[in-house]
């Protein structure tokens, strides 16, 4: 089956446009509780901060109560926060309302199963087919309940706590913490309070239009001139809803997902702590592959994705992953991409080692990427192109061990990607831009 509304992260997209809708967020929690909660049960909704967030929440509270579930509202919480207090609760299921890291024009719907974990692709798609049913209202005795558990929030506060080594704490460090006014301004900066940290605060006024606006992980620049200006030894910057993580050094450099995910795997592999592979996706920086081999780590790739990095973790064996964003996945803790428990975790080997990020990053060497995104008139794949595969083992061969080359037809536009790695720059762009005019010659 085709999907209509479910993409890889939940139905989203602009509020007031379809389907992001009061109608629809009435008829999918109806579908919703037919599928994944047919003999009733509780389900947790939490959000981030968004205008719109308080209007759908009350649409799909009045559709899961009409279907006879219990409601428990938990309000702003980061989406792993929301995974966690579903298994927490033991409710049937979980909802995320959040777009994320897109602006506050934009929302979204996302369910987590009772495990804390993203719906399989057929759930999601009996409850598409249940949509072109009615709503169900059940009798007045037969109706759910609705409470708020915002206090209960502290319950994924200290669960964040809890995976650090026992007994650590922060005292000494001064972090930065930007929330981008989004689901996390509560819980994160009392989290790193609570475990003795100095922190400064940026982000962390939402107004429900301020959310990922100039901020957050997404445009960490303010993040960049606060670490060094305050004399921090850390900022750590997360998207609206609280998955994505970048972290700032002391210098104020930026630390990506790559970046973050070799600290953690080196760790882990020297406290022989590391199980399985480490897993990226295709756009993952080819410098961490070398690095990780260098160390003795295996290293996988995913479609681009956390929900591809999730499988392919599965699948593998391995526990730790992520995508240069900021998603980054610690399955030995956790059941989703958690920037929070991501970032104790990098502080914890700060802690433990007594090197600056800095120096834990300094022996990983990113490759200079160039890409090029040529527009299409109509999707396809490239790879089912003769010249164009011909070009691509062209530059591969010129490459060699030195780079890699990434070509791919975008998910979502009419695009096609072509992006070069290289040590030389100048080499990268000028087999990126070879490559790119092939696939020009195609449309023509």
């Amino acid at each position: 089956m085709t999907r209509k509304f479910f993409g890889t992260d939940g139905v989203r997209g602009r509020v007031g446009e379809a389907p992001l809708t009061v109608d629809f967020a009435v008829n999918l929690a109806s579908a919703a509780a037919r599928v994944l909660a047919p003999e009733g049960g509780s389900v947790l909704i939490g959000k981030d901060t968004r205008l719109s967030g308080y209007m759908f929440e009350a649409a799909l509270e009045a559709g899961f109560i009409a279907s006879g579930l219990d409601v428990m509202l938990i309000g702003p919480l980061p989406t792993p926060g929301i995974a966690y207090m579903t298994r927490h609760f033991g409710c049937r299921f979980g909802v995320v309302i959040s777009a994320s890291h897109n602006d506050y024009h934009d929302n979204g719907i996302k369910f987590f199963d009772a495990e804390g974990g993203k719906l399989a692709d057929e759930l999601e798609e009996r409850i598409e087919a249940e949509l072109a049913k009615a709503p169900v209202t059940r009798s007045s005795n037969e109706l759910g309940r609705a409470s708020r558990v915002d206090k209960q929030r502290k319950h994924y506060q200290d669960f964040c706590i809890s995976t650090l080594p026992k007994g650590m704490s922060l005292e000494g460090f001064k972090i930065v913490i930007d929330c981008a006014h989004g689901a996390a301004y509560k819980v994160a900066p009392r989290i790193l309070t609570d475990l003795g940290a100095e922190i400064v605060p940026i982000g962390c006024s939402p107004n429900g239009r301020n959310i990922n606006a100039g901020c957050g992980s997404t445009a960490p620049q303010l993040l960049q001139l606060t670490v060094p200006g305050v004399r921090a030894q850390a900022g750590i910057a997360l998207d609206g809803d609280g998955d994505r993580l970048v972290m700032v050094d002391h210098l104020g450099r930026k630390v990506d997902g790559d970046q973050l995910l070799y600290v953690i795997a080196k760790a882990r592999k020297e406290a022989g702590r590391l199980t399985g592979p480490v897993v990226g996706t295709l756009m993952t920086n080819y410098g961490l592959e070398r690095a990780l081999r260098a160390l003795d780590i295996g290293f996988e790739r995913a479609a681009v994705g956390d929900r591809y990095v999730l499988a392919k973790l599965r699948d593998t064996g391995g526990v730790l992953g992520g995508e240069t964003s900021g998603h980054v996945l610690t399955l030995d803790l956790t059941t989703t991409g958690d920037a929070m428990i991501a970032a104790l975790q990098v502080l914890a080997v700060m802690r433990e080692t007594g090197r600056s990020l800095a120096e834990l990053t300094a022996g990983l060497q990113l490759l200079p990427q160039h890409m090029v995104n040529v527009k299409v008139a109509r999707r396809f794949d490239p790879a089912s192109i003769p010249a164009v595969v011909a070009a691509r083992a062209q530059a591969e061969r010129q490459l060699g061990d030195r780079g890699r080359v990434v070509l791919r037809a975008s998910g979502t536009e009419p695009l096609i990607r072509v992006m070069i790695e290289s040590d030389d720059h100048r080499e990268a762009e000028t087999l990126a831009n070879s490559i790119a005019d092939v696939v020009r010659a195609v449309e023509g």
